[in-house]
């Protein structure tokens, strides 16, 4: 089974590659400018409308929960790379090099993602998909804690750590969506 899951990972990581790549096209690296924070709060941003959506039942924009958690997965992954590059005052890089940091942290959480589902032993499979929601929430006002303490933790990981975590439940709910159990 979980072979299934790191091949089942790698579709849903291609189709965000794919989403993130047209988007370079269209508007380049223009990300480059956020700050971490900014990041964060744009994170809250698709998971709070995940939520929304499924507590009300329903979308009045015409893009669905899927769209939100790639946007979680491509968002996770612009974290990444904005923690270890700092923002810029313009998009500093070009899209070969955006593409290969991309490459390098969805790697980075694929081997994560299997060195904690052996751990874990395919737990999340019996999750549901609010759960994943209800999680990445909760990274995210732990990652806005730690931006508030200016990553002075006592005890806690640092902010990647939360987004690699929100990345992963991203990804799992793009899973369940797509491929059921």
């Amino acid at each position: 089974m979980m072979e299934e899951t790191n091949d089942q990972f790698k579709q849903v990581i291609i189709k965000c590659r794919n989403l993130f790549e047209k988007k370079l096209h269209d508007y380049g690296p223009a990300w480059r400018i956020l700050r971490p924070v900014s990041v964060t709060d744009q994170l809250l941003i698709k998971a709070n409308r995940i939520r929304s959506i499924e507590i009300k039942g329903v979308s009045l924009v015409d893009e669905g929960i899927s769209s939100e958690f790639m946007a979680i997965v491509n968002y996770g992954i612009i974290g990444l790379i904005q923690l270890k590059l700092g923002y810029a005052e313009s998009a500093d890089i070009d899209n070969d090099q955006a593409l290969e940091l991309y490459d390098k942290y969805s790697k980075e959480a694929l081997d994560l993602m299997i060195a904690k589902n052996h751990d874990y032993d395919e737990a999340w499979r019996s999750m549901r998909v609010s759960s994943y929601t209800d999680l990445i929430l909760m990274k995210i006002y732990r990652t806005k804690q730690i931006e508030s303490l200016a990553g002075k933790t006592l005890v806690s990981e640092g902010i990647d750590a939360n987004y690699m975590d929100m990345i992963n439940y991203a990804v799992f709910g793009l899973i369940k969506l797509e491929f059921g159990k």
